[in-house]
């Protein structure tokens, strides 16, 4: 039999197709990421404060974040599950879809102070935000192995934008909201309602498809794995290997740490006096840290290895950890911890996600990654309403004594893990 001989201007007109489907799928990647993440903060800060303001006490500050995550927790199965089946855009719009419900939910809670409402809309919610970080998976998967913390940089920077800009809609929403006669600290679910559903459309719109190069974009991002077979034994093999058991250390350990100090830290802010505005203008330069380095870390994580990103954020997450005993010693105190704790966080999940995809043979991939989400979801759960009681109880400074050991931990089994020359 013959083997077609394709001529190099072939070869080049298909490469640079690739490419160009490539392009597409992280344009779009970014745009319904950029948008979809303007809704982070409801769940974040105003969610801390409202929660505080409902129950009528501090020490449930921390747990609408931790039901949030919950929630997040059980939509990263139903993302996973979609992306198994070569449906991962769909995916993606169901987890959007549902955090549209829980941000009514939530608005409806406020309106008829009912704190068992507003913590079941928590929940909900969280569904969009594990669409919105289950992304950079998407664009991981999208180009070829060498760029793969590129790509995961570049949709964890698009985070930023919404992200950055959301804490800062918390007194222009309020007013919004006190407008149509709903209590203030439900303005950003407003928000993220809207946006939400916008990117919920974009990724129906994206996988139906339909228009000019729709059909290459569609067809990259519901990539159906060449082996589907998954169930416990795929997490028993994937762990086997010492690369995917650091990663997920380090996710956990990433976003314990982050989850408790930013699920007590707007409320310890307002006690120190400052308004909703400051608050904002505080939690958007830490979530600048969170997203912001993005193409520096996925950069260092192609070029150095992600093993070296995750050091230097477990460094960073022990240095926010340390500077936390000193929260209390001013605003510019406050802004540089917390601001620290976001660019740990980044290099912590930047490093482990890339290596996590390393670490897994593509058929199996989705579902690790839905492990990886899972095991994230449930360090934060247990963290955020942890650190509201710590807090209340004893003080700032023994959760963050706390997290300093823990931060301590995961660089220790970093550095002694099992095959460390392996890591890459």
């Amino acid at each position: 039999m013959n083997t077609p001989v394709v001529s190099a201007p072939e070869r080049r007109r298909a490469a640079e197709g690739a490419g160009e489907t490539r392009r597409g799928v992280l344009a779009l990647l970014f745009a319904a990421t950029a948008i979809g993440s303007t809704g982070l903060a409801a769940g974040g800060a105003s969610g801390a404060l409202l929660g505080a303001d409902l129950a009528g006490t501090d020490a449930a500050s921390g747990l609408p974040l931790g039901l949030l995550i919950l929630g997040s927790a059980a939509g990263a199965l139903v993302v996973t599950r979609q992306a198994s089946r070569g449906r991962r855009g769909l995916g993606l719009a169901l987890g959007y879809a549902f955090g549209v419900g829980g941000a009514v939910l939530v608005i409806a809670s406020a309106g008829w102070r009912s704190l068992p409402l507003f913590l079941v809309g928590s929940t909900v919610l969280g569904a969009a935000n594990s669409a919105i970080f289950l992304t950079r998976y998407a664009a991981a998967d999208s180009v070829p192995a060498a760029s793969r913390g590129r790509a995961l940089g570049t949709v964890f920077a698009a985070t930023a934008v919404g992200a950055v800009l959301s804490p800062l809609l918390i007194g222009p929403s309020g007013a919004l909201a006190g407008a149509f006669g709903q209590p203030r600290l439900s303005g950003l679910y407003l928000v993220a309602a809207a946006t939400f559903g916008l990117s919920a459309l974009l990724f129906l719109l994206a996988s139906s498809s339909r228009g000019p190069g729709a059909g290459r974009v569609a067809s990259v991002l519901n990539r159906t794995p060449a082996n589907t077979a998954g169930g416990r034994h795929v997490l028993v093999a994937a762990l086997r290997d010492p690369r995917a058991r650091v990663a997920v250390v380090g996710l956990t350990t990433a976003n314990f740490i982050m989850a408790g100090i930013m699920a007590i830290a707007p409320v310890h802010i307002m006690s120190a006096g400052f308004d909703l505005e400051v608050v904002g203008g505080v939690i958007a330069l830490h979530v600048g840290g969170m997203f912001g380095p993005s193409p520096i870390s996925g950069w260092l994580a192609d070029r150095f290895g992600p093993t070296l990103v995750m050091l230097l954020g477990g460094v960073l997450l022990i240095t926010a950890s340390v500077a936390g005993i000193w929260m209390d010693h001013g605003l510019l105190a406050m802004a540089a911890c917390l601001a620290a704790l976001g660019v740990g966080w980044n290099f912590g999940i930047v490093g482990s996600s890339t290596l996590l995809t390393y670490a897994v043979p593509d058929p199996h991939r989705p579902y690790v990654e839905g492990i990886g989400e899972i095991s994230m979801g449930l360090a934060a759960v247990v963290a955020a309403p942890v650190a509201g009681l710590v807090a209340a109880v004893v003080g700032y400074l023994a959760f963050s004594l706390v997290c300093l050991t823990l931060g301590t931990f995961a660089l220790f089994l970093t550095f002694t893990g099992q095959d460390t020359r392996s890591l890459g």
